[in-house]
């Protein structure tokens, strides 16, 4: 498991705690692996899920870090959604 993945996976968790997201959205990470987000957290893995969002490590990093909003990255095409878009909207306001 990558310790990049990891750690995204830890800031993720700080990020959304307290959060209700009663979905599940993978976060395909190029070059890297995938977490996933549900109920229960996130975490390194490569699960099915309601929506994917894919990115560069960059982008992802600068998502995360509220450099980017996650909805400007994908009107740039830096994100890719494949799947439910309401659930990606969602977790789009949670991390803003």
């Amino acid at each position: 498991m990558s310790d990049i993945l990891a750690q995204a996976a830890q800031a993720l968790n700080e990020k959304l705690q307290g959060a209700d997201f009663p979905a599940t959205a993978k976060f395909e990470i190029a070059d890297l692996g995938a977490i996933l987000l549900d109920s229960s957290g996130a975490r390194v893995s490569d699960d099915e899920a309601d929506v994917t969002l894919s990115a560069d490590a960059e982008t992802f990093q600068e998502i995360l870090s509220g450099e980017l909003n996650p909805t400007n990255a994908f009107m740039s095409g830096k994100l890719t959604i494949d799947g439910d878009m309401g659930i990606a909207m969602q977790l789009a306001s949670a991390l803003a």
